[in-house]
C-alpha cells in the first residue's frame, strides 16, 4: 500500500534501479564529487594496509609486529605470560603464524610491554 508521501511512482523507481544496476556493478566510483571518494593506498603505506604483519613473513622488524599484537591485544593488562597471550590473539582470530610464534615462546616467561614481547616473538620466529 503506498502512502501517497513517495516522490517517484513505483514503475520510476523500478527504471532508476535498472539504470543504476550496470553503474553499481562496475566498480568504478558512483559519486559525481571527487572528494567524497577514498584515496587508493600510496607507495609508501606500511605492510599493516594491505593484510597482517606476521613474524614469518621475510625479517619483520620489531616495530611491524609490535604494531599488530597492539591491534590484536587492545588493552591487554601486562605483565602476561605467552600462555594467556596466545588465548588472547587466538580469541581475536589472530593470524595462525603469530600465535605459533608466541607458543614458541618460553611458558614461565613474563612480558611487561607490547614492545618487550614484539622483540621475544622476532628472535623466536
Amino acid at each position: 500500500m503506498q502512502r501517497g508521501s513517495d516522490r517517484l511512482s513505483v514503475h520510476r523507481d523500478e527504471e532508476m534501479k535498472h539504470e543504476l544496476r550496470e553503474l553499481l556493478r562496475s566498480g568504478h566510483p558512483t559519486r559525481t564529487e571527487e572528494w567524497h571518494d577514498p584515496e587508493p593506498t600510496a607507495d609508501d603505506d606500511p605492510e599493516l594496509a594491505s593484510g597482517p604483519v606476521t613474524p614469518g613473513r621475510a625479517a619483520a622488524p620489531v616495530e611491524k609486529v609490535q604494531l599488530e599484537l597492539g591491534r590484536l591485544l587492545g588493552r591487554t593488562p601486562f605483565p602476561a605470560g605467552p600462555r594467556e597471550l596466545t588465548g588472547l590473539l587466538r580469541d581475536k582470530h589472530a593470524p595462525d603464524v603469530l600465535v605459533e610464534a608466541l607458543e614458541r615462546l618460553p611458558h614461565k616467561a613474563r612480558y611487561t610491554t607490547a614492545h618487550e614481547l614484539a622483540e621475544a616473538v622476532v628472535r623466536v620466529g
